[in-house]
């Protein structure tokens, strides 16, 4: 029976593994290093679990939410934003660890999010280093936006720097190179994503770490997986504009940038773009739909494991 169901929340932070259950029980705390998580596995091993939810914290849950799954714990890690919308509906507006695990167990309770596997070492692997190759862009941006200010010495410290930052970019990007073609299955997703003109290899790496789905998910499911998907806002006879949101942040900042590229070197993507402006899209609307289009295009080949060439009309994948 349902009632009969263990649902476990798990708030994450930096020192401490705060859990609670529902239905009601005594809550839970452990710290978040080696010990403290072999204990709480031990702890949910006992309880059985229906499912475990835990919010993504930018890497803290991984190392717990990657030993419950070793030992055949079902785990989903949600966005933050659900959870807190869900506390919102329900009038919880409080805000403590023990409080935030207590409305993680009682979502997970009401709305079932899907237990989703793990990343694999590479995967995760790949991850980071694409994480800290845009941490690099965004320090050198930064760098270069600070010597436009400063004077002697301090520029030419500045200089000596982004010369430095620069190095480091580039040895990332050879990292990143080696660590697709080490792999026979990235390496085919690689190069068939990389059939497309205007997708390089970043956006290539980054489908293949952040969106494992491609090729997988039907073309609404992956455009709404993305955060290109527009939703509607109408309510009674107010029609509102529709807009994108949600999804994987990573994925479309990189998929946008890629999308500038295409519309100027791909000629399915640049007809595309130039007949939506024809017709008074605003410019911005239009690339959204070409983020969407090219988007497409990409699950369709990952699905059908057919390069760009090979492919009969593009154009017509919608």
């Amino acid at each position: 029976m349902e009632d009969t169901k263990t649902y476990v929340g798990v708030d994450v932070s930096k020192d401490t593994l705060d859990m609670a259950v529902h239905p009601r029980q005594q809550a839970k705390s452990f710290r978040n290093d080696e010990l403290g998580i072999n204990q709480a596995v031990t702890h949910l091993e006992k309880l059985a679990p229906t499912l475990v939810v835990m919010e993504a914290t930018g890497g803290l849950e991984m190392s717990l939410a990657a030993a419950l799954s070793a030992v055949g714990i079902p785990v989903a890690v949600v966005n933050p934003r659900q959870v807190r919308d869900y506390a919102k509906s329900m009038g919880r507006l409080a805000k403590t660890d023990a409080i935030d695990a207590q409305v993680m167990a009682d979502f997970a309770a009401v709305v079932h999010p899907e237990p989703r596997p793990l990343a694999d070492t590479q995967t995760r692997e790949l991850k980071d280093i694409l994480t800290r190759r845009s941490q690099l862009n965004e320090m050198i941006t930064a760098e270069k936006n600070r010597l436009k200010r400063a004077r002697r010495p301090v520029s030419d410290h500045i200089q000596a720097h982004i010369v430095w930052l620069e190095r480091e970019l580039d040895d990332m990007n050879t990292n990143l190179r080696r660590f697709i073609h080490e792999s026979p299955v990235w390496r085919e997703k690689d190069d068939l994503l990389q059939s497309v003109p205007g997708v390089g290899p970043v956006l290539s790496s980054t489908l293949v770490a952040e969106l494992p789905e491609l090729g997988i998910l039907n073309r609404r499911q992956i455009a709404a997986l993305a955060g290109v998907a527009p939703f509607n806002r109408d309510s009674g006879r107010f029609r509102g504009k529709r807009t994108v949101w949600g999804g994987r942040a990573k994925v479309r900042a990189v998929l946008y940038m890629a999308t500038l590229v295409a519309t100027k070197r791909n000629p399915v993507i640049r007809c595309f773009y130039e007949r939506l402006v024809a017709v008074g899209k605003a410019k911005k609307a239009a690339i959204t739909a070409c983020m969407r289009k090219l988007l497409t295009i990409m699950n369709a080949m990952m699905k059908h494991r057919t390069p760009w060439g090979h492919i009969s009309n593009p154009a017509v994948i919608s």
